[in-house]
């Protein structure tokens, strides 16, 4: 992202001082409510264009939104028969078994949560092994149990140096590590890249 870029409806939101290279792995985006998350998300992913400067997206690139949904009456196990490849659905059908999404029931009987696992699972086995991917995914924690989160969270490791995710979340323990981050605050949208860099100190920033 160039310095410059500038978010926004009508007028400018957040604007970018400083250039910022992100690669492979997980890069975390905080705001308050209202101040550019889903705004910054939806530019990069090309559906809404920005309000001034320039950035480069380099690969495959899929957005995940927070309000996301299917026809209420397909189940998981049909979503993934529609959209995915033959290969890629019995990886999905087995990450759903491990996380305990059950397939078989239809999509608008399923709790906040497992909605979320199905869109989650379809974006992951979307992954393209033959090229860079961007997965820019917006509160993807939301309604998520522990351990369907620690399990997307071993794949993302897994597949850190081929994925670029940019998560946008409200992070909820202190001492929640956030070394790489966006920060939208001010009308500003800043990089902090530490080591060791947690919930705990970056939330003072969030004026």
């Amino acid at each position: 992202m160039h310095p410059g870029l500038a978010i926004g409806y009508g007028t400018v939101l957040a604007r970018l001082e400083e250039e910022v290279a992100l690669g492979g792995g997980t890069h975390f985006l905080l705001a308050r409510n209202g101040r550019g998350k889903t705004t910054l998300l939806r530019t990069l992913a090309g559906s809404h264009k920005p309000m001034a400067g320039t950035f480069q997206a380099t690969g495959f690139t899929q957005y995940l939104p927070e309000d996301l949904h299917f026809d209420p009456e397909m189940t998981a196990k049909a979503l993934f028969h529609a959209l995915l490849a033959a290969e890629r659905c019995q990886s999905a059908l087995a990450l759903a078994e491990r996380i305990e999404l059950d397939v078989r029931k239809p999509y608008g009987r399923l709790s906040t949560g497992n909605r979320r696992k199905t869109s989650l699972i379809l974006a992951e086995s979307s992954v393209r092994p033959d090229c860079g991917n961007i997965l820019l995914l917006d509160e993807p924690f939301s309604g998520l149990d522990i351990f369907a989160r620690q399990a997307f969270e071993e794949l993302w490791r897994q597949s850190a140096a081929s994925v670029l995710r940019l998560v946008s979340c409200h992070p909820d323990y202190d001492a929640m590590e956030l070394p790489s981050t966006l920060l939208i605050e001010g009308g500003s949208i800043r990089y902090l890249h530490t080591p060791g860099q947690a919930w705990n100190g970056l939330k003072k920033l969030l004026l």
